[in-house]
């Protein structure tokens, strides 16, 4: 629903902090001989040993095999320092390590876990695809289902076209954007990340920040020269980007709440003065909401907010755990796309049926009552008890969540762009981190990542992360 003038927004609200009790577990006996009394023995999670050896081997002998050990940066923890953890299996809200240790997750495989992980019904109903085939790199009957359903959640798409990724889906959008307005030059925000491609690594935030990259080498100064920059949240900043190259700016791209600088909220008329700005201008507007796309609400963060931009990529929950992008919009803009039009853009396993299942079944979730009611449950008592607990123990901290996405920077705040993200105290929350995890809680391994919740997540998974972060909290 779109936040009315004046109300106040879940970022914005007050929640009393969860009462934490003492949890123990049962350990199962060893095999025993016939002769031998079985016994179940309490014992304190707190005097678990917590290793990663069996990680560390397997990450050592990894950098051998690839850049860094690693098939995305900031899986390395570059920027929290310590020993990369190295994931076995999933179930729900948890992972479990090769080392054994057990982790309350909150990545969801950096977003598309919503219902959980290694959901019972989306692996059965892969299982069945399976039967007749992985791939066909010829059109599929779930192509039809899953788009029917992406057209009637999200309020500007009309037609859909999907890809494998979201890097894909943002490509193949600011082509089309370029394609149909007949201009080339864009505007991105500072610390947006709309994936890997060329004209998109300037100020990109998210890895690139985590890493302390200013771009990326090898990207020739040509692909950037007609992408501009200005810091989130900053209208007027935007108005003279457009002041300054009237008639050349084809899209504004923008992720509507920022993920990859953390979790960033659009101020109350942000995006009601950027749609205004490419309607006056004849630019269009692009949501990439690759991260909040079913996440924020079930027709995203343009449900959300109210705000019905022209184009809208999606990803990672649409594909229920498997690689999947998207980009739809405005009809007379999508017809633009190969065959249908000149714009071309191509994918041998793009609508795969694994992935249009595993995204169909997905959705099927969601849409089923009290979902999203759950998903702003949890987060809020997760985010505002993490607050609560970093100002009773003397830290200055600062956060919010919308639905099943928050975030918390170590800084006073506010945030409002990556200009003030960068403020936050990076090396207490490296301290922070690894305390964490220690004590079984798993937030993504970078201070500029947003968080995620899922379905899957329970009370009990609140109150222990709570219990943790006090501990945590009180030894920084």
């Amino acid at each position: 629903m779109a936040a009315a003038s004046g109300v106040a927004l879940p970022w914005q609200s007050n929640l009393s902090q969860c009462q934490i009790p003492r949890l123990v577990f049962s350990k199962p006996p060893r095999r025993s001989s016939p002769c031998t009394i079985r016994m179940t023995v309490s014992v304190d999670e707190n005097q678990k040993t917590f290793t990663l050896q069996k990680s560390e081997e397997a990450f050592n002998k990894a950098k051998e095999l690839m850049p860094g050990g690693v098939n995305s940066p900031v899986r390395a923890f570059k920027s929290v320092g310590g020993q990369p953890v190295v994931i076995d299996s999933v179930k729900g809200a948890h992972m479990w390590d090769i080392d054994g240790n057990k982790y309350i997750d909150y990545v969801g495989s950096w977003g598309p876990a919503i219902i959980g992980h290694a959901d019972d019904e989306v692996l059965a109903a892969l299982a069945e695809t399976m039967k007749k085939g992985t791939s066909f790199g010829a059109p599929c009957l779930l192509e039809n289902t899953l788009a029917e359903m992406v057209i009637s959640a999200v309020p500007s798409i009309e037609m859909v076209r999907f890809v494998n990724s979201g890097t894909e889906a943002c490509m193949g959008v600011l082509r089309l954007a370029r394609a149909f307005t007949g201009r080339s030059k864009i505007v991105k925000f500072e610390g947006c990340y709309h994936g890997h491609a060329d004209p998109f690594l300037v100020k990109a935030g998210s890895g690139v920040a985590t890493l302390g990259l200013p771009d990326s080498p090898g990207v020739p100064k040509a692909a950037t020269h007609d992408t501009l920059t200005a810091p989130y949240n900053d209208i007027s900043a935007v108005k003279s980007l457009f002041d300054d190259n009237k008639g050349e700016i084809a899209a504004i791209i923008l992720e509507p709440v920022v993920g990859n600088s953390g979790f960033i909220p659009p101020k109350p008329e942000f995006l009601d003065a950027i749609r205004n700005i490419t309607k006056e201008t004849g630019a269009l507007l692009i949501f990439d909401e690759v991260m909040t796309g079913f996440r924020l609400a079930y027709g995203g963060a343009q449900e959300y907010f109210g705000i019905t931009p022209d184009l809208t990529t999606l990803g990672k929950i649409i594909g229920g755990g498997l690689p999947v992008g998207a980009y739809g919009g405005r009809r007379d803009i999508m017809e633009m796309v190969a065959p249908a039009g000149p714009m071309y853009q191509a994918g041998t396993l793009s609508g795969n049926p694994l992935a249009m299942t595993a995204g169909i079944h997905t959705l099927k979730r969601l849409k089923q009552p009290g979902a999203y009611e759950h998903l702003d449950k949890i987060t809020s008592e997760l985010t505002q008890g993490i607050l609560d607990a970093g100002k009773k123990t003397g830290h200055a901290m600062c956060g919010g969540y919308i639905s099943g996405m928050f975030g918390f920077f170590f800084t006073d705040g506010p945030v409002h762009n990556f200009s003030d993200a960068k403020k936050s105290d990076t090396a207490k929350f490296a301290k922070f981190y690894r305390g964490m995890l220690e004590e079984g809680v798993y937030f993504a391994p970078s201070q500029f990542e947003a968080g995620f919740t899922s379905l899957a997540h329970t009370a009990e998974d609140i109150q222990r992360t709570l219990a943790a972060a006090k501990k945590v909290l009180s030894q920084l």
